[in-house]
């Protein structure tokens, strides 16, 4: 079954071109302009978008996102309204891919079979979970690809020859590389070091690697974007949004502009690569 993930990255590789993929918190700063972001994302230039499920306590998240989730959870954002806002984007746009990202507790209380249910009626086509390995297949991962969802796994610097294989058993969608060791935010990726890891893996596997933690600028994304299959872009977009909001932390008509401004020089990074041959 092809997914609107393993679509968008058949067109892309069509194209030539690698995927700007972005992160934003689902809620942050409050459920309408969360809804407005979203729907400004692709128009902006965002191929797949990754939300942000709101979680008290994220540990592979830097301060930045750890921020925005707060900020989402202080207005009453929660899965029920995560969903609701994904089934709002879903009546303007059918074939932007949407995957959720966070940990398993949120899931885990809504309930996995409801969950899976619901979200692949909202219009959800993947799921990152953070804190899941491969050891706990069963729990998510395997329920999910038989409910139609692509399973998509984080494979890091300290994931060696002996380790990927494991990571990529029921990886679906594409691989996300985390480009440096630590949490979102914290340090600039090296697009040298980088390509050689992309390499590595794309020896284990043929599907699509994008990579994340440490692109901020639209330099940064086009030389992620020479070696990789997408340049995953979360802090820097969270940031722009923090530094829209007034005083109290809510949205100004700033907000939603602040976003998508940066995503829209984001993707002309991305699409001023030179693609590596696959």
């Amino acid at each position: 079954m092809t997914t609107r993930i393993d679509q968008r990255f058949a067109d892309l590789k069509r194209e030539g071109r690698a995927a700007l993929v972005t992160f934003t918190m689902a809620g942050d700063p409050d459920t309408k302009t969360s809804l407005e972001i979203l729907k400004a994302l692709p128009k902006a230039g965002a191929d797949v978008i990754e939300l942000g499920m709101p979680f008290t306590d994220p540990m592979a998240d830097g301060p930045a996102i750890q921020a925005g989730g707060l900020r989402a959870l202080n207005a009453g954002q929660t899965m029920v309204k995560t969903l609701a806002m994904i089934r709002a984007f879903r009546k303007d746009d059918d074939t932007t891919p949407i995957v959720l990202m966070g940990y398993y507790n949120p899931i885990y209380i809504y309930g996995v079979e409801k969950f899976l249910a619901d979200a692949k009626s909202a219009g959800i086509d993947g799921l990152i979970v953070v804190d899941l390995p491969p050891e706990e297949d069963e729990e998510l991962c395997l329920p999910a690809l038989k409910a139609g969802l692509n399973f998509i796994r984080l494979a890091t610097p300290t994931t060696d020859d002996k380790r990927l294989p494991a990571v990529l058993a029921n990886t679906s969608g594409f691989v996300y590389y985390v480009s440096i060791t630590g949490i979102t935010g914290s340090a600039s990726a090296d697009s040298t070091v980088v390509g050689e890891a992309v390499a590595r893996i794309k020896r284990h596997t043929k599907l699509p690697v994008c990579v994340g933690f440490g692109i901020r600028t639209p330099d940064a994304a086009r030389a992620i974007a020479e070696n990789a299959n997408g340049a995953v872009v979360g802090t820097a977009l969270v940031d722009a949004l923090r530094g829209s909001l007034d005083a109290e932390g809510r949205a100004t008509s700033k907000t939603v502009g602040a976003v998508a401004d940066l995503v829209s020089a984001l993707a002309q990074g991305v699409r001023g690569a030179k693609q590596a041959a696959e």
